[in-house]
């Protein structure tokens, strides 16, 4: 008989889903990337202009070309109206409303339009749009957003959405650097992706069948395919009121993900029901997680090839799910370290994380390694004593269909300590190489602090390193007052630790030095990021 957990697994992957999420979802990445790439989008003038274009210009005409009995041929949609659209349609609910409003009809790109990162000729459009707006020129310069009053005055004497399409902007502005990692191209990585997109879906559709007013939470990984779904209208409603009974709305305005907030508790419950409604798979997966460090906003990162660098890595996330044969009589932490038994690149020293056998918290430790060897755990308690130590070669995980590995430690007793862990891993990607250089303009795209060049590769190396880079780019932007001032309110948490090293190899950058200090002091950096600020390499 198969168990109630497989069977709700099957319920769920048989959910219809009409769009090919994982095409479009490799297509949502390149354009992800193409705007962040162009840097200009995400707040100023340039931002302000795109939103104008997008309700007064682009709108209307896409509404009259889908409108149109016979569509010979598909526009093609500038790339600064293409990001409010993409913005707008995140929230489905509200978008759909306003089409059905302001048109008649819900818009949607399938059939009728091709994005503006696909190389298409934009002529015939770029005609149409002259034709219907002489005076607004078919492509934005980002780099001369002036405001003419006149041609603004006519347009908006139309009607438009309502809608705070800055605000949609802002919370959608640091999606890019949470899924922008190269494996989140991968098609096992994606498939994986498809399957725990039903499993959510299917968990939703169960709270709403009982009643349950639980705020499910989504790892990355399914927030991307949620996303692209999203992101083909007629196929979001079509599916999800199949399948709910109504749209599916997306909440997309909490971001505090402090302890006790309406996400951090959302979260756990969706972990926690997630395990209980599918017990065989892990709800925590690795490359789809939350990365505590982000970019800062407005400054393009550009990846780069190397062609001299063969490095591979991939993420790792070792999740505990038992603990057997502990002595009642122990008392204190019992601590796991992680290492690698040759040497690694990317992974160097060991993380640590403790050990609890009454919670219900998820406990896991997540870093990147190169894609080979063997993995070194040792078992110790808070006086240091040993326990023993185990070993996984690399080539035994399965980024697939990750299984339980049972780990025996030495014990007083007459059996084992025994340690139940799952592995989750990406599959094995190339290194990145990040170039960052500042958004202002008066800098012609490079600022007074050089062309900053930083391997990206490692989550524990990366992270650190990247947010160090956008600092330092930050010192010549326009907001300089402001970095100053707050980077000065942080000198009363200096003292969590000492970071002479790592400032040496910064180059003494003050307000680089000043922030980490700061994430480390609010306890926003995992001990595994902590550890890799020493182990820094190759900043040019």
């Amino acid at each position: 008989m198969e168990k109630q957990e497989d069977i709700e697994w099957v319920k769920a992957q048989n959910i219809v889903i009409s769009t090919d999420l994982i095409t479009a979802t490799k297509k949502h990445l390149k354009f992800l990337q193409a705007v962040d790439d162009n840097g200009k989008l995400y707040d100023g003038r340039a931002l302000e202009r795109a939103i104008f274009r997008y309700k007064y210009c682009w709108l209307p005409l896409l509404a009259k070309h889908s409108r149109s009995k016979v569509c010979e041929w598909q526009l093609v949609v500038p790339l600064d109206c293409e990001w409010i659209w993409h913005c707008h349609r995140l929230n489905p609910v509200r978008y759909m409303s306003d089409c059905k409003e302001l048109f008649g009809l819900i818009i949607d790109p399938c059939g009728v339009v091709i994005s503006s990162v696909d190389g298409t000729s934009k002529k015939k459009t770029e005609v149409l749009w002259n034709t219907m707006y002489p005076e607004e020129p078919y492509e934005l310069d980002m780099d001369d957003c002036f405001d003419d009053n006149d041609t603004k005055n006519k347009l908006m004497a139309s009607p438009s959405t309502k809608y705070d399409l800055v605000s949609a902007v802002n919370r959608q502005s640091s999606f890019y650097y949470q899924v922008s990692r190269t494996f989140m191209k991968d098609d096992i990585f994606l498939e994986g992706a498809v399957e725990r997109y039903k499993g959510f879906l299917h968990m939703i559709r169960r709270n709403m069948e009982m009643k349950s007013k639980n705020f499910c939470v989504p790892t990355y990984d399914i927030d991307l395919m949620w996303h692209t779904h999203q992101l083909h209208p007629l196929s979001y409603f079509n599916d999800t009121v199949s399948l709910l009974g109504k749209v599916l709305g997306h909440d997309d305005t909490d971001s505090d993900r402090t302890k006790g907030q309406k996400l951090d508790v959302g979260f756990s419950t969706t972990t926690k029901q997630w395990k209980e409604m599918f017990s065989s798979s892990r709800y925590w997966r690795a490359g789809a997680m939350y990365r505590y460090i982000g970019p800062v906003q407005g400054q393009s990162h550009h990846s780069i090839p190397n062609q001299s660098s063969n490095i591979m890595f991939m993420e790792i996330l070792v999740e505990i799910i038992e603990l057997r044969n502990l002595s009642s009589n122990h008392k204190g932490k019992l601590v796991l370290s992680v290492s690698k038994m040759q040497n690694d690149m990317l992974f160097k020293g060991k993380s640590y994380f403790s050990i609890c056998k009454e919670t219900e918290e998820t406990q896991a430790v997540m870093f990147q390694c190169e894609p080979k060897g063997e993995f070194l755990f040792e078992l110790v308690d808070d006086s240091s004593k040993s326990f023993g130590t185990c070993s996984i070669s690399v080539l035994e995980l399965d980024s697939k269909f990750p299984t339980p590995k049972w780990l025996e430690f030495d014990s007083d007793m007459s059996l084992p300590i025994t340690l139940g862990i799952v592995i989750t891993t990406t599959q094995p990607s190339p290194v990145q190489h990040m170039a960052l250089r500042c958004g202002e303009r008066k800098c012609n795209g490079i600022c007074n602090t050089g062309f900053i060049t930083a391997r990206i590769g490692t989550s524990n190396k990366s992270l650190l390193m990247y947010h160090v880079c956008h600092l330092l780019v930050a010192k010549c932007d326009q907001r300089t007052n402001d970095i100053n001032k707050r980077y000065e309110s942080y000198i009363s948490m200096m003292d969590a630790i000492d970071y002479g090293y790592c400032r040496r190899i910064l180059n003494c950058n003050t307000y680089a030095y000043m922030h980490l200090k700061f994430h480390i002091a609010q306890q926003k950096l995992h001990s595994y990021e902590i550890n890799a600020i020493y182990g820094v390499w190759d900043l040019v």
